[in-house]
């Protein structure tokens, strides 16, 4: 796979304060092939219109999405927690299938590691039994919080289809390396999350939180190894996730346009 023939998605969180619509009508002007759509909230506290059990708004998204040129590279963001239930999140699931989602985002939250294997790999057999895959993402303010610890989390769950997430933030905030996605087997990254952000991690939690929430940069616009990490994973989707409340000013077209001419410069492609 080239980098012209690569393939990118636009994540939602990129646009903050877009719904599912806000973003297939972004991506679509911007260009995109693909997108990952938001259409259950990874925690409690993050604020979003709910998708699941809206039956009219999940009818207009699935018009939407087949009226523009756009593919669900995937949809998210699970987050599996002590409280978490399976059979409530089928739907969730279900609902991804229907849009064509290739993969399904899990992030691992809960503090008791066999609950958590045991979680992980039901999640993964019953999006499988859907069709989709499953794509752990590491986060350095969850319970699995590096590389290597979700590497071991997909090994002890041992479900096919299931595979690794790597977020460029996150694995510089983690405090991991491209070397370690290198002794990685091939298969076990799944795609990568693009943005950039500057060498210095922030000074605590809430304020790393609050960077990868909605202060992040666009692609080449800071100082993350980002041709370093598309050159371990040379085969692989790029999804695009840079929310940065600084473009809050800008439509989410506006927003879509130029991170995508950021992302293709950092790829080598010459758009114009």
């Amino acid at each position: 796979m080239t980098a012209a023939s690569r393939l990118l998605s636009l994540a939602q969180l990129t646009l903050l304060g877009a719904d599912p619509i806000d973003l297939i009508d972004a991506a679509d002007a911007a260009g995109f092939s693909h997108i990952g759509m938001r259409i259950v909230p990874p925690m409690p506290d993050v604020p979003m219109r709910p998708v699941i059990g809206d039956l009219p708004y999940q009818r207009a998204i699935r018009a939407r999405l087949a009226a523009s040129a756009l593919t669900v590279l995937d949809v998210e963001a699970f987050w599996l927690t002590a409280a978490t239930d399976l059979r409530a999140l089928e739907a969730a699931i279900a609902f991804g299938a229907e849009l064509g989602a290739r993969y399904a985002l899990v992030v691992g939250n809960d503090p008791e590691r066999a609950r958590l294997v045991d979680n992980f790999a039901g999640f993964a057999a019953l999006a499988r039994s859907y069709g989709l895959m499953t794509a752990l993402e590491f986060i350095p303010y969850s319970e699995v919080r590096s590389v290597g610890e979700a590497a071991g989390l997909v090994t002890a769950a041992g479900q096919a289809g299931a595979g690794l997430l790597v977020d460029a933030l996150h694995l510089s905030r983690s405090g991991g390396s491209v070397a370690e996605l290198a002794r990685l087997p091939a298969e076990a990254i799944h795609y990568l999350h693009l943005c950039d952000a500057p060498a210095v991690p922030p000074s605590d939690v809430a304020a790393m939180r609050d960077e990868a929430r909605a202060r992040r940069c666009y692609p080449g616009e800071g100082e993350l190894p980002l041709r370093a990490l598309l050159a371990a994973a040379p085969a692989r989707p790029v999804g695009i996730e840079a929310p940065d409340r600084r473009r809050s000013h800008l439509s989410f077209a506006e927003q879509a346009r130029e991170v995508r001419a950021t992302a293709l410069a950092v790829l080598g492609v010459d758009d114009r």
